[in-house]
């Protein structure tokens, strides 16, 4: 035990003899979750709209009155031509295209169902998606309002109908920070962690430090332990400030046990120590290692449910996500963060990374070669 005490201490005083780094250690988490938070987002502040009106009549102007009272929708152009609605899109002007046909006032004042186009900028896919959920929202409260007015009802009574009431659990307001945070809480981890402690131990093999430490009797478990201990405290360090950014800063909710949180991110922590010690042992130099290693982050962090649904994924992908610790750490965070779930709820999440760990750690030890 004393032998791993004495390389825990080596560690932190080669990582803070640094000053670029032992600054850049605390300063990362604060930047990052202050940036990422807030501008990573699914939610559409405003929908850029072109409205080629070829009615002009008070049934057609009512419509697009309604989308511009809409707090979604922006009607940049009102426009005869199809072709400049088009070279708009193509520029990026405008998002949708809603064409109105001539006769559209006389139809509907006979009870004649009317079709109109939408033309719907789709490179963004989910973007196009909210985009017409919103104007379909919008066109369905016009058809509503049609309907009162030839029943001859005030515009404020409500039709008899089948009335359907919602609540949301976890997350009332949608605020899609509160979605986001554990999730680049997770990222901060995992970024911190396999990155430093794989560069601590390729740096040191490019100096030639590392052959002081092979031709000494510590054994090798001692010095992955010596090597990951340091880097677990500075990646717990670093959770604690991006979590008190999130919640103070962004007002974002915590209703679980904060210990469960710790003890949780302390074992995918392990389990990135592991996979980024066992990684550097095959590098040679400084660049193999981060060109290996960013194509890890990038695989982890996209199939891990951040930006979509694990159970969206293809089989053949949430088959690899049993081996990616990103993908349990993301829904644990969510969990005990919005859900306040306990260890009950999360014991096979936690034992898949208990697992993980195990697994990357040994393979750490056994492939770490002494050579003098």
């Amino acid at each position: 035990m004393k032998v791993i005490l004495y390389l825990i201490r080596k560690e932190f005083l080669q990582i803070f003899r640094d000053r670029f780094l032992g600054k850049a250690i605390f300063a990362v988490p604060v930047v990052q979750m202050l940036l990422l938070v807030p501008a990573v987002t699914f939610e559409i502040r405003h929908v850029n709209l072109c409205v080629i009106d070829r009615d002009m009549t008070p049934a057609s102007r009512e419509l697009t009155g309604q989308l511009e009272g809409s707090s979604f929708f922006r009607i940049t152009r009102k426009t005869f031509s199809e072709e400049e609605a088009r070279t708009m899109m193509h520029r990026n002007r405008c998002d949708l295209i809603l064409q109105i046909p001539e006769g559209f006032g006389r139809n509907i004042a006979r009870g004649i169902p009317v079709p109109v186009q939408v033309g719907v900028n789709a490179i963004n896919a989910s973007n196009a998606q909210l985009s017409w959920g919103y104007l379909n929202g919008v066109i369905q409260n016009y058809n509503l309002n049609r309907l009162k007015k030839g029943a001859g009802m005030p515009a404020g009574v409500q039709l008899q109908q089948v009335s359907l009431s919602n609540r949301y659990w976890y997350n009332e307001m949608l605020n899609y920070r509160h979605y986001m945070m554990p999730g680049v809480l997770g990222i901060l981890v995992l970024a911190i962690g396999f990155i430093l402690a794989g560069l601590n131990l390729v740096k040191e093999k490019e100096s030639g430090t590392i052959e002081q430490i092979n031709v000494t009797p510590v054994k090798k478990y001692q010095f992955i332990l010596g090597k990951m201990t340091p880097f677990l405290l500075i990646g717990l360090v670093d959770l604690a400030i991006g979590l008190t950014i999130g919640i103070f800063t962004f007002g974002v909710p915590f209703q679980g046990s904060i210990l469960l949180l710790f003890l949780s991110s302390a074992v995918f922590l392990v389990g990135v120590l592991g996979l980024a010690l066992f990684m550097s042992t095959f590098a040679r130099t400084q660049q193999q290692f981060m060109f290996t290693g960013f194509f890890f982050i990038i695989v982890f962090v996209l199939m891990s449910g951040i930006f979509t649904p694990l159970e969206s994924m293809p089989l053949w992908a949430q088959k690899i996500d049993l081996v990616n610790p990103m993908a349990y750490i993301m829904r644990i965070n969510r969990m005990i963060m919005l859900k306040g779930s306990g260890f009950h709820d999360l014991r096979n999440d936690l034992l898949a990374l208990v697992l993980i760990a195990t697994a990357f750690t040994t393979l750490a030890v056994w492939r770490y070669r002494k050579t003098a």
